[in-house]
């Protein structure tokens, strides 16, 4: 196998969550199909030896790819367009891309909700990519920041700016509905690890679920769900909390957190988790036990 093939192949093991960040992103699954490719061109012609977390490195990209195309398309005051024409094509190995639908974005607008779409399209592109890579996907405030170009603190800001406009807009249309529906699917994923229920993570767990630790990433629902069981212990002795503002499960050692896990949501599945082992950034972490 060729380097080019190996490295498609890696890039293909992450296109779902690339695609589902963009997606959210930009709410146009042509743009978000760009974007994607944007990201194996960028990675084809990088050098990734030193790239010690590939998956991360990818969300990176593709965010900072879906910041230009947003700023783009406010300064041209343009609405997205599926009938755009397609990138030039990636190697074989990535041919099995799906054709960009549009039915896929009604399902979309049904997934997060007509209110969600019309606030996220009032948002600032900087304020947007905040709330989408934290708030949707779990990425920490400190790579997010890389992304836009801003200090953490300040990110944090624009993510809570954006998170109190799409929070009026969950409860007006759901009267908070989905946060608590959030909440029990948590529960629900925590009693399956607990009881090593494999069928029950399953249940729970999007096809496409991305597991992230500092150490590695793991994809796919049945991977996640054979990783999740053997989180029985710790399952049962910790709390669930907001973590930076989004549905989590925390871990106490000495009276202080020492892990947690953040998760994100669509259509009552779960997208990712998000889990925080390292003391530098559980430190950083806002945590409110519920």
């Amino acid at each position: 196998m060729s380097d080019t093939d190996f490295l498609a192949r890696r890039f293909e093991a992450h296109r779902g969550h690339l695609r589902a960040v963009a997606h959210r992103m930009l709410g146009s699954t042509a743009e978000a199909e760009d974007a994607v490719q944007e990201a194996w061109f960028r990675l084809s012609r990088s050098d990734t030896t030193r790239v010690d977390n590939l998956g991360g490195w990818l969300t990176t990209v593709v965010g900072r790819v879906c910041l230009d195309m947003l700023r783009s398309r406010r300064s041209r005051a343009e609405e997205p367009l599926d009938a755009a024409a397609p990138s030039p094509a990636a190697p074989s190995v990535l041919a099995s891309a799906a054709v960009p639908d549009p039915e896929q974005d009604a399902l979309l607008a049904d997934s997060v909700g007509v209110a969600l779409l019309v606030v996220l399209d009032t948002l600032t592109p900087a304020e947007r990519l905040a709330f989408v890579l934290h708030d949707l996907f779990g990425v920490a405030y400190d790579e997010v920041a890389a992304v836009v170009d801003r200090t953490p603190a300040a990110t944090r800001q624009l993510a809570s700016r954006a998170r109190r406009r799409v929070q009026g807009a969950d409860a007006s249309e759901a009267g908070g509905v989905g946060r608590r529906r959030q909440r029990e699917v948590v529960d629900a994923f925590l009693a399956a690890a607990r009881e090593g229920d494999f069928e029950g993570l399953l249940d729970v767990l999007d096809p496409d679920v991305v597991a992230r630790t500092e150490v590695g990433v793991t994809t796919g629902a049945a991977a996640v769900a054979r990783g999740a069981a053997t989180f029985g212990p710790l399952a049962g002795a910790g709390r669930s909390a907001l973590v930076d503002g989004v549905p989590g499960f925390v871990v106490f050692a000495g009276g202080r957190v020492d892990r947690a896990l953040r998760f994100a949501f669509v259509r009552d599945r779960i997208t990712v988790i998000d889990i925080v082992t390292d003391p530098g950034r559980v430190s950083r972490l806002d945590v409110r036990l519920i």
